[in-house]
């Protein structure tokens, strides 16, 4: 089984907004709203890539029924609990004239240390060896840094593959409880690492040595336009980006996560994970928001990713 975990989730709002401008009247030409927060994101995804997952987290108001019912409605399995006060709404604007993203969270609601250790005894008591768990994302107000540590190290203790996929402090904390995956992205690892990072060689440098040190087995550098850098089964493969229309990038990286939690359930070969995760990439910033691509989209884009070795 394959969990997803979202601390702190939130209802997206993405908007278009042609020339958006600041210090004036902008007016929006369409709007959609998503269930949101990156673990929720991935859950999206692998249930378009016809897998099956657990979306679990922390919800709360109206908006995190408004969460669990989309969720719900969409046939994806949930775990959440519910705390006071109202899951943050996130508002995401495109300027499809001057093609920028631009997004505007809300913090969220703040958590009580019962909350967390609840959720997380909870979760501990349902997963089984060999399970996978994506954590990914911001932490809400009120959990200290090293939540993820705390729920990499409980959740490897019990057998659980853990992807993880965040940034900042979070990040640095949470890598020292040795995660099965990390999917950081190159600024993420950058700020990491204390160095400027720009090509998939200076990535390789910085990522593998951590990665040594803190008994990582496998590392995903995504890089935008740029393409993504692999380092699994003791390889460094490096995947040019797919060329495809971009709508929005929202979202982008959880479809690699989502694809690379598929493939790991799967047990697929490298080179079939390199594909299917960066044609799901590519398929996700051809929409619009954080909905999922359609899985017939991301099978059409994968005989045309493209990936070299690196020596």
């Amino acid at each position: 089984m394959i969990y997803t975990i979202t601390l702190n989730p939130a209802l997206d709002k993405t908007v278009s907004i042609p020339d958006f401008s600041i210090d004036t009247v902008n007016r929006i030409q369409t709007l959609r709203t998503d269930a949101g927060g990156k673990g929720i994101n991935v859950s999206k995804v692998i249930h378009s890539l016809g897998a099956v997952s657990t979306a679990a987290g922390i919800l709360g108001g109206s908006t995190g029924q408004a969460i669990l019912e989309a969720l719900k409605k969409l046939g994806i399995e949930t775990f959440f609990h519910f705390i006071p006060g109202e899951t943050r709404t996130n508002l995401k604007v495109i300027d499809p004239s001057r093609h920028t993203n631009t997004d505007i969270n809300e913090p969220g609601p703040p958590v009580q240390p019962d909350d967390l250790a609840g959720l997380l005894s909870a979760l501990l008591a349902g997963v089984s060896a060999g399970d996978i768990a994506v954590i990914s994302g911001s932490l809400p107000a009120g959990a200290p840094a090293d939540t993820y540590f705390t729920w990499t190290r409980a959740l490897r203790e019990r057998g659980v593959r853990v992807i993880l996929d965040a940034d900042g402090e979070p990040l640095s904390r949470a890598v020292q409880a040795s995660p099965h995956l990390m999917k950081p992205n190159i600024h993420e690892l950058s700020a990491l690492t204390g160095r400027p990072l720009r090509t998939a060689a200076q990535a390789r440098e910085a990522a593998v040595p951590l990665m040594e040190a803190y008994r990582i087995p496998k590392a995903v550098i995504s890089m935008g336009g740029e393409g993504a850098l692999y380092l699994l089964e003791g390889r460094a493969l490096y995947a040019r980006a797919v060329p495809v229309p971009v709508h929005s990038t929202v979202g982008a990286g959880d479809s690699m996560a989502a694809a690379l939690a598929v493939a790991e359930e799967a047990g697929m070969a490298l080179a079939d994970t390199i594909r299917l995760s960066m044609a799901a990439g590519a398929a996700s910033v051809m929409e619009s928001g954080s909905q999922a691509a359609a899985y017939d989209t991301i099978k059409r884009l994968i005989p045309l990713v493209r990936f070299e070795e690196m020596h």
